[in-house]
C-alpha cells in the first residue's frame, strides 16, 4: 500500500478511536452512575462537547489549511492558544462550580480542572493531520482509549459525577504526553505566535459561525420536533440516525484529514476530480450500509435499539438517503474548504435551517416519515448548491490560504 493511501487507513482509524473512546465514556459512565449521577455528568459531558466543537472549529480546522515552510510554528502556536484558551475557559467554569450547589457543582468543577489536559490532548490531531502524520495522532489516540477505559472501568458502582469527570480528565496525561512527545521533533526550535487568533478576521471565527449553526439548528430541530411530536417518534427519528454512526466516522475523517492533503494537488481541476470521487464513494458507503440495516434481522435491530427499533427501521430509506447524500455534500464542502473557505459559512447557515424548516414541515404533513425525508431534502439541497457553487469558482494554480484575511 502506498503511503497515501496508509496515511488515509491512519485517519479513519483515528476517528474511529475518538469516537469510539466518546461512547465508551458515556456507556461506562451511565453504568457507573445511579440516574440522577448520570444525569449530571451528562450535562458535564454536553458542556465539554460543545467546547471540543469550538475550539475544533475556531483552531483545528483553520490549522489543517496552513501550508509550506511555518507548519511547525503554526502547530506550536495552535497548541499554545488551545492550552492558553482551555486554561481561561477552565477557570470560568471552576468558579462556576463553586457557585452551583451539589453533585451538579462538583462535577463543573472538575470538568474546569481537567479540561486544558483533554481538549490540548483532542487538539494535537489536528497538528498532525495538518504536518500529514495522522499515525501518530492514532497512536496518541489509541492509548488515550486504553487508559480511559481502564481508569473508568475500576470504579465502583455508584461513583459520583465529580470524581467520575476527574478520572476521565486525568486519564488523558498519558496520551497527552505521547503526543506531545511525538510532535517535539517539528516543532524543535519554532517560536509561538498567539496574535493570528486574536486578530479579527481569523478564518476560525468563520468556522466557528458555521459550528455554532449547524450544531444550534440541529438542536433546534430535535427541541421543534419535540413540540409537535410524540416522544416515540422523537427516539425513532434518533434511533435511525444513530445507525448511521460509523459513517460520521468516515465524514469526520474527511473534513478533519482530507485538507491537508487536497491543499497540495495543485488547484482546481485537481481537488474537485479528487473530492468528487471521494464523494462517489462516500455516498455508495452510505447506500450500501442503509441497504445492510434495511435487511437486518427484525432480532438483530431490536438487540441494536431495543423497542424503538419497530419505529425506526421505518425511517431507514429516508436517513439512508439522507446520509447517502450527505457524503456528496460532504466532499463539496471540502472542496470550498480548501479552494475558498470564506464561501461555506453562507451555505452552512441558509441550507442548516432550511433542514429545519423542512423537517418539521415533512412532519405536519406526514408524520415522523415525513421529518426524516424532509432532512434528507435539506441534506440534497445543500449539497447540490455546494458542488453549484464548486462549479463557479475561478481555476487558481494554489489554494487559498488559511490565514487569508476576511
Amino acid at each position: 500500500m502506498s503511503r497515501r493511501g496508509l496515511a488515509a487507513v491512519a485517519s479513519v482509524l483515528d476517528q474511529a478511536a475518538s469516537s469510539a473512546t466518546n461512547i465508551l465514556v458515556l456507556v461506562l459512565a451511565a453504568r457507573l452512575s445511579s440516574a440522577s449521577g448520570f444525569a449530571d455528568f451528562s450535562m458535564v459531558y454536553v458542556a465539554f462537547s460543545v467546547l471540543l466543537g469550538l475550539n475544533m472549529a475556531y483552531v483545528g480546522q483553520s490549522l489543517v489549511l496552513e501550508k509550506g515552510d511555518g507548519l511547525g510554528a503554526a502547530c506550536r502556536s495552535a497548541a499554545g492558544f488551545t492550552g492558553a484558551a482551555s486554561a481561561a475557559v477552565g477557570a470560568v467554569l471552576v468558579l462556576a462550580g463553586l457557585a452551583l450547589p451539589g453533585e451538579t457543582g462538583r462535577a463543573f468543577l472538575a470538568l474546569g480542572l481537567v479540561l486544558p489536559l483533554v481538549l490540548l490532548q483532542d487538539g494535537l490531531r489536528y497538528c498532525f493531520s495538518a504536518l500529514r502524520a495522522p499515525e501518530r495522532a492514532l497512536a496518541a489516540d489509541a492509548l488515550r482509549l486504553v487508559c480511559v477505559v481502564a481508569a473508568l472501568g475500576v470504579q465502583p458502582e455508584g461513583a459520583s459525577a465529580g470524581r467520575l469527570v476527574l478520572v476521565w480528565g486525568v486519564s488523558a496525561l498519558p496520551a497527552l504526553g505521547l503526543g506531545l512527545w511525538l510532535l517535539r521533533p517539528y516543532v524543535r526550535g519554532v517560536r509561538a505566535d498567539l496574535r493570528p487568533y486574536l486578530r479579527r478576521g481569523h478564518l476560525g471565527q468563520r468556522f466557528v459561525v458555521e459550528f455554532a449553526v449547524g450544531n444550534g439548528s440541529s438542536q433546534l430541530a430535535v427541541l421543534g420536533l419535540g413540540i409537535f411530536a410524540t416522544p416515540l417518534a422523537v427516539g425513532a427519528l434518533r434511533g435511525a440516525t444513530t445507525l448511521f454512526g460509523p459513517l460520521n466516522v468516515l465524514f469526520n475523517s474527511a473534513n478533519a484529514f482530507g485538507p491537508p492533503v487536497l491543499g497540495r494537488l495543485g488547484g482546481k481541476r485537481a481537488t474537485v476530480r479528487a473530492t468528487a470521487a471521494l464523494g462517489m464513494v462516500l455516498a455508495a458507503v452510505g447506500a450500501g450500509w442503509a441497504t445492510a440495516l434495511y435487511l437486518l434481522p427484525e432480532r438483530l435491530g431490536r438487540e441494536l435499539l431495543g423497542e424503538t427499533w419497530g419505529a425506526a427501521a421505518g425511517l431507514l430509506p429516508a436517513t439512508g438517503a439522507q446520509y447517502a447524500v450527505m457524503g456528496l455534500g460532504t466532499c463539496a464542502l471540502l472542496t470550498l474548504r480548501v479552494l475558498a473557505p470564506k464561501t461555506t459559512l453562507s451555505l452552512q447557515v441558509l441550507f442548516s435551517l432550511l433542514s429545519v424548516v423542512l423537517l418539521l414541515a415533512g412532519y405536519v404533513l406526514w408524520g415522523v416519515a415525513g421529518a426524516a425525508w424532509g432532512l434528507a431534502a435539506g441534506s440534497t439541497l445543500k449539497a447540490t448548491a455546494a458542488w453549484w457553487r464548486v462549479s463557479r469558482l475561478r481555476p487558481s494554480p494554489t489554494p487559498l490560504h488559511a490565514s487569508t484575511p476576511a
